[in-house]
């Protein structure tokens, strides 16, 4: 019986003794599981970017775009910055083109392509995804906003002068759809309340001469090359040649059989604009008898040329 008893009880201090090592196991584990937990959700905290362009552009896409404006508020960078100005350029081609069919064609439409993306570029910095709205809600207004202003720093006609001509052309709209023809000035200066003169200012004012390229593109031909404004610009300093030869044979047809006095008469005043005094001064003739010759020189022409105006009617029909 003793035997026994003392086995139980060395089997019972076994048993307690076991439970109290797993006891004082089990908080060891359970802290070092909780330190991991913790260790792993700092590091799943902590995202690393890709480098290059191109990644970071695969990386990103595969992203929704809220978790993308999050990490670019957190990381800001130029990748990033760069990934958002690609992604909205369409935007800013939408708007830019847009505003510029209403423009005339001396406007470049790179220019203003070019002064949204600077419009885009602040909206990209500025924006909250706090306010809830949808960034191409939020940055079509600012990108609208830097074409018009560079719009306005090409223009040196003063805003003003532009919304009364704006007014004026609303006001000839209107009339014209009023009446089914073109307004006077006075219905037009009826309509805007204001006198002609007033009237005739603003439009004066508002006709600003405007620079333009000559390198612009006129019209465009079958060929693959379209014509410029440089090459059909008329030349004033080139005289035609078949108006020369033209102007010379009529002189010599008018001076034929006059004499050498009465030739000089009809070249100086007709060809050379001279006035019946210098004529005199020249011919060492007196005013009055410059003029007493010319007259009569114009009756001879006249009875000599009234044969030939069938043949002066042909060549102008030809």
């Amino acid at each position: 019986m003793p035997s026994t008893q003392s086995t139980t009880k060395s089997q019972s201090v076994k048993s307690s003794s076991s439970k109290k090592k797993a006891t004082a196991k089990t908080p060891a584990k359970a802290r070092s599981t909780t330190t991991r937990k913790k260790t792993t959700k700092k590091k799943s905290s902590k995202v690393s970017l890709p480098e290059t362009p191109y990644e970071l552009k695969a990386h990103l896409d595969a992203m929704e775009i809220k978790a993308v404006w999050l990490q670019f508020r957190k990381e800001p960078s130029e990748l990033m910055r760069n990934y958002f100005m690609e992604r909205y350029y369409p935007l800013v081609k939408y708007n830019a083109d847009r505003i510029y069919a209403r423009l005339p064609d001396e406007v470049d439409i790179e220019d203003l392509i070019s002064a949204g993306l600077f419009g885009l570029m602040d909206a990209i910095d500025a924006f909250d995804l706090d306010r809830g709205v949808k960034f191409e809600t939020y940055c079509a207004p600012r990108i609208r906003g830097a074409v018009l202003d560079e719009l306005r720093s090409m223009d040196w006609v003063p805003r003003l002068v532009r919304s009364r001509s704006s007014k004026v052309d609303q006001a000839r709209n209107a009339l014209e759809l009023k009446y089914g023809r073109k307004p006077t000035v006075e219905e037009i200066s009826t309509h805007l309340g204001v006198d002609e003169e007033e009237l005739k200012k603003i439009l004066r004012d508002g006709s600003a001469v405007s620079i333009s390229s000559l390198s612009r593109t006129c019209y465009t031909t079958d060929s693959s090359k379209d014509v410029r404004e440089i090459d059909i610009v008329e030349d004033e300093r080139q005289s035609n040649p078949l108006s020369e030869i033209q102007r010379r044979d009529l002189k010599n047809l008018i001076t034929k059989g006059l004499s050498r006095a009465e030739r000089l008469i009809v070249v100086l005043y007709y060809y050379e604009e001279m006035t019946m005094k210098e004529i005199g001064i020249t011919l060492d003739l007196s005013e009055s008898r410059v003029s007493q010759m010319h007259s009569s020189i114009l009756a001879r022409l006249k009875a000599q040329m009234q044969h030939r105006e069938g043949e002066f009617e042909k060549n102008e029909a030809y």
